[in-house]
């Protein structure tokens, strides 16, 4: 994999024949390409030279093109590449921009994509700020002899695709728009192995809500609720975009590598009815946990109001004998006060047994 240095990469042959870097390009620029080479039906070529030299080999020689990857450029570090592309400078915006939703768009000869990668957050336990899904994107200029991939965040690494695709040069023979099948086809199986994992949690919050002493707490399930929200917003947004390559209206591609796009969109596809089916299961389990706590909570006042009601009757049997009325045929009664004190506990255990039995207490 060629070391770049603003920009430039070194030649082979003597050191008198190393072109040196501009002063004007700072070396900080070799950061944001993580890869650059130019393929001939297939097979990435030795030579280690600048890409607009391999971009000017790739027009004079069928089946050639030349793929660049980058990871997070700024302005500075794109300028070079969006001049020699010829890239719009509306693309530009979008390719630079941290957010970026799922679209295609066609700039003359020149077709943008973003796509949203994801990746599983691994977790012991889920908890009321547990990070369950991590999200990235990539940003793909493709035209008949070039492929530009920008990479936003840590998440949706390529250098594995690169290493994929360049191991089945029939397949990398067809061409740039293979590039673009091969990350698409890994983002989207990233999503399977996702969809697969959000499932065992939420068997796993499904079991919890419905014990009979709930272990998990109403913001577990609300945490859980938000990460699923975030995939969705990942996922569905694709299928524009897979569509528009599919019925060829934008881009018109090799039956080969038409054939291979519908099997990512089927793949796609399966996701989006599963996140779907999360996405309503999820929100059975969030109402039925607050339908939980509404019960409990009456479950409580119902308890209290019963305790009152005994209190209640205790209170209403002391208040009359403290009433201070002068004429009570029980105030001169040698055993009164043990009677009257007799009469209040057994009032309160048949009252007790009686709101017992009715599901009170």
């Amino acid at each position: 994999m060629g070391q770049f240095k603003g920009w430039r990469m070194p030649l082979t042959g003597s050191p008198a024949d190393v072109v040196e870097t501009p002063p004007q390009q700072p070396e900080r620029h070799h950061d944001a390409v993580v890869d650059c080479a130019l393929y001939i039906a297939g097979v990435r070529q030795p030579e280690q030279r600048t890409f607009a030299e391999m971009y000017e080999q790739a027009g004079e020689t069928p089946d050639a093109f030349v793929w660049i990857g980058l990871h997070e450029p700024d302005e500075a570090d794109f300028a070079a590449v969006a001049s020699t592309f010829g890239l719009h400078p509306l693309a530009v915006e979008d390719a630079l921009s941290p957010e970026q939703r799922p679209k295609i768009e066609r700039y003359e000869d020149i077709t943008f994509l973003a796509i949203r990668a994801a990746s599983y957050v691994e977790h012991a336990e889920l908890t009321e700020t547990s990070e369950v899904i991590d999200t990235g994107s990539v940003r793909i200029f493709v035209a008949e002899k070039f492929v530009i991939t920008v990479r936003h965040g840590a998440i949706g690494e390529l250098r594995s695709v690169r290493a994929d695709l360049e191991a089945h040069r029939k397949l990398l023979a067809q061409g740039p728009w293979a590039v673009v099948h091969a990350v698409y086809d890994r983002v989207v199986d990233v999503y399977l192995t996702i969809v697969a994992a959000i499932q065992r949690d939420l068997d796993h919050v499904e079991a919890k809500v419905f014990q009979r002493t709930a272990g998990i707490d109403i913001g577990h399930v609300y945490q859980l609720k938000r990460e699923l929200v975030e995939f969705r917003s990942a996922v569905v947004p694709l299928q524009q975009p897979l569509a528009a390559i599919l019925e060829g209206h934008l881009v018109q591609l090799p039956k080969e590598i038409r054939r291979y796009f519908r099997d990512v969109a089927d793949h796609h596809n399966r996701v989006v009815d599963r996140v779907n089916a999360y996405d309503d299961l999820i929100n059975s389990v969030l109402q039925a946990r607050l339908t939980q706590v509404t019960v409990d909570q009456n479950n409580d006042m119902r308890k209290i109001a019963a305790w009152a009601a005994i209190a209640a009757l205790q209170t209403a049997i002391a208040g009359i004998y403290g009433m201070n009325f002068k004429y009570m045929p029980e105030l001169n009664w040698r055993y009164g006060y043990p009677i009257v004190l007799t009469i209040m506990l057994i009032s309160s255990i048949i009252l007790y047994r009686y709101l017992r039995r009715s599901g009170w207490l």
